[in-house]
Parts: structure tokens; sequence; C-alpha cells
């Protein structure tokens, strides 16, 4: 397979505080998205970078495990996952940690057999290879539903 190639695209106008920006990615999943100061510090409607960190992160994590649930031999009904991210501001803005929370209905599976792939996926996703190392944690719970 040949490597894949993802763009996304910001513009900002302004300073930091009272300025206006935009992103948007090559696919239209995101489109003039606003993000500004707001949106980032005081949880008003828009993006934020974290957010769509954490996002990334729920994303991966949950075709991952699709896919390592396959390699064992189960196939999964559905996979429900949040990913909480932690951004400390002491000592400059920085990510400091992100927790998995996964439910999956998964017929035939032992909850230790799911337990021990969910957490060979947490540590083998994509993106959490990526941010593992700036991380001070990466964590999960998951948890086999009925």
């Amino acid at each position: 397979m040949a490597n894949l190639i993802r763009t996304a695209t910001a513009t900002w106008q302004g300073d930091l505080k009272s300025g206006l920006g935009t992103t948007s990615t090559t696919s239209g999943a995101l489109k003039d998205t606003k993000i500004s100061f707001t949106t980032r510090f005081e949880n008003t409607p828009g993006a934020n970078p974290e957010e769509l960190i954490a996002a990334a992160e729920a994303s991966c994590f949950s075709m991952a495990l699709s896919s390592n649930l396959g390699k064992a031999g189960f196939t999964p009904t559905s996979i429900n996952t949040q990913a909480i991210l932690t951004m400390a501001a002491e000592g400059g803005f920085h990510i400091t940690g992100l927790h998995l929370d996964t439910e999956a209905k998964v017929t035939g599976i032992s909850a230790e057999k799911f337990a021990e792939v969910a957490e060979a996926t947490k540590e083998g996703c994509p993106v959490s290879k990526l941010l593992k190392p700036g991380l001070q944690s990466l964590t999960l719970s998951a948890k086999l539903v009925a």
C-alpha cells in the first residue's frame, strides 16, 4: 500500500485573543470550521486543536480495535470510544494526558481476551504511537457489554 497523505488547512486573522480563523480538511469533513481563542479556551461553539486530537484518537482506537479483534477471530457488533484529553496550563500550555473510555459488544470473546486486545490496541494505534512520547499518561478503560 502506498503512503497515505491527509491534508488540512487553517487560516487566522488578528491577534490571539480577538482574532478569528477557520480550519478545513480536503475531504470536506471540516469546511471553514470556526476556530478562535474562545472556542479553544472558553468552550464557545467551534473547533479547537485539542478536541480534534481527541477525535482523532477515539476514531483511530475504535478502528484499530475492530481490526485487532478481527485478527483474534472476533467480529465486533459495536465499539464506542470517548477520548478525554487533558491540557495543563502551568509551565506553558501542553497536553499531559489522554484517557480512552471504550465499550464494545463482541460475541464469543471473554472479558480477559477483550481486555488484552484493547490494551494492545491502545499501544499500537497510529495516533497513540504519535502522541504517547509527549504524554504523561495514556490510559484506557475497556468494557465489554452484552
